[in-house]
């Protein structure tokens, strides 16, 4: 059993515990709401420019279009673009995205693909180097990085197409944590290259109407396809930062709650000791006046 020192000492190592997961999530919900409100203001661009990019490939991608979105016309060599944060203390945040980079991993190679990983973020080079190190054909580190004004996803996805346009893969996933909620963030794999706009992307309804663009559709979309893959991986590191900041929120309320729980009963067990320890020595004095 433990002496009421040892008590005390662990009940003064649990507050200070308990001082500093506080802290961590008063800063994680100051953080919160400045990335959640810019994740939710480049939703309606991204969103937007997603369904221009689909509309204008029905047009381009008959007649050959460029090759960001008519790709190299094989699927056999694919990089997944593998997004975390740089930090834990999260909870199940980034556990959450390695897990669906592995699932993606074990489909492809049992389909008889090559696959090759970029990760961004230290978290998600960390657990998958472990496993598929060899696979690991780059990092970006986003330490003391502001992701907010869009040179990381420049880098990002200057990185991306130059790895393309060398013949090093075929197809381009994204693999990263879209913010939904404090409590929930859904991991999603996103195709980059060919470009292929979401499923739940706008459409816009012509009407039967018809758009005749000048130069051309191809033309276009040689200006628009690296923006397109600029805004796509900016929205996604932004949904990331949000997701990465609501979660590290609760993983810290939960901490800090947990310490109190475990203060309360380290407290009760050190009151229990130290009446039995009283009574004890009452016993003893007592016995000995008795004998005397």
């Amino acid at each position: 059993m433990p002496s009421l020192k040892d008590l005390r000492l662990r009940i003064a190592s649990v507050k200070s515990t308990q001082k500093i997961t506080k802290a961590m999530q008063m800063v994680a919900a100051a953080k919160l709401k400045r990335a959640q409100e810019a994740a939710e203001a480049a939703r309606p661009y991204a969103q937007r420019m997603a369904s221009v990019i689909a509309n204008l490939a029905k047009g381009a991608s008959a007649a050959g279009g460029p090759r960001l979105i008519a790709g190299t016309g094989r699927d056999d060599v694919h990089l997944l673009v593998v997004m975390t944060s740089e930090r834990g203390l999260c909870g199940g945040f980034n556990t959450n995205i390695v897990k669906l980079a592995r699932s993606e991993i074990r489909r492809l190679r049992d389909a008889g693909k090559t696959v090759k990983i970029l990760t961004i973020g230290k978290k998600g080079a960390d657990a998958l180097k472990r496993q598929y190190g060899p696979m690991i054909v780059g990092h970006i580190d986003l330490r003391g990085e502001r992701v907010m004004n869009g040179d990381v996803a420049a880098r990002v996805a200057g990185a991306v197409t130059d790895r393309f346009e060398a013949g090093e893969f075929d197809v381009a996933t994204l693999v990263f944590a879209r913010f939904k909620n404090v409590l929930t963030q859904v991991p999603t794999a996103l195709q980059l290259i060919p470009a292929k706009a979401p499923d739940d992307a706008p459409t816009v309804d012509l009407g039967g109407a018809r758009y005749i663009y000048e130069p051309s559709e191809a033309a276009i979309l040689e200006t628009l396809l690296p923006r397109y893959l600029s805004t796509q991986i900016l929205s996604a590191l932004l949904e990331t930062q949000a997701g990465f900041s609501g979660a590290q929120m609760t993983a810290m309320d939960n901490a800090t709650r947990n310490a109190g729980d475990m203060i309360r009963t380290l407290n009760l067990r050190y009151n229990r000791a130290r009446q039995a320890q009283i009574t004890k020595e009452l016993i003893e004095i007592i016995s000995g006046a008795e004998a005397l």
